[in-house]
């Protein structure tokens, strides 16, 4: 294992540079912009984008960057006296804990809460007012997070 984990440190970088950008997007331009648009198209736009975003290919990114992460915990703890140890670990569990938990504790159920509602009903104008909100604020957590792990990670590596 001590001798992959370079490569997984590596990987691991990317996966939480690429997690953190797409996070990174959506907190600065998009939902800005789908915030502009009435309640009713803000939660049409934002339910086709929870939709589709479960593709192989972000799932692999979030997640899959958390499993590497799970394997560099072990690894930083067994290197221990290694330099970068504490870099490494603080990567991975910053990572864990801001984007797969985050994700599944907070933005998840607000995603499940929007798609619930009646775009055009009062209920639903409240629902996605305060969704912008917390939404928004759970995934300013996640875009930093994704972005501390990835220099943490840079950190372990140099």
């Amino acid at each position: 294992m001590m001798k992959l984990l370079p490569t997984l440190i590596f990987i691991a970088a990317i996966g939480s540079g690429v997690v953190g950008g797409v996070f990174f997007a959506f907190s600065n331009f998009v939902m800005p912009a789908l915030a502009r648009l009435p309640a009713a198209g803000g939660i049409a736009a934002m339910n086709s984008i929870n939709i589709t975003v479960i593709t192989p290919t972000f799932m692999t990114a979030l997640f899959g960057t958390g499993l590497i992460c799970l394997a560099l915990i072990a690894g930083a703890l067994m290197g221990w006296g290694q330099p970068g140890a504490y870099w490494l670990l603080a990567g991975a569990v910053i990572y864990l804990i801001g984007n797969p938990i985050v994700t599944m504790v907070f933005n998840v159920p607000l995603n499940d809460a929007l798609a619930a509602v009646d775009p055009a009903s009062a209920n639903g104008a409240a629902v996605w007012t305060n969704y912008l909100s917390d939404w928004v604020m759970w995934n300013h957590v996640r875009t930093i997070t994704a972005v501390v792990a990835m220099a943490c990670f840079i950190m372990a590596l140099i």
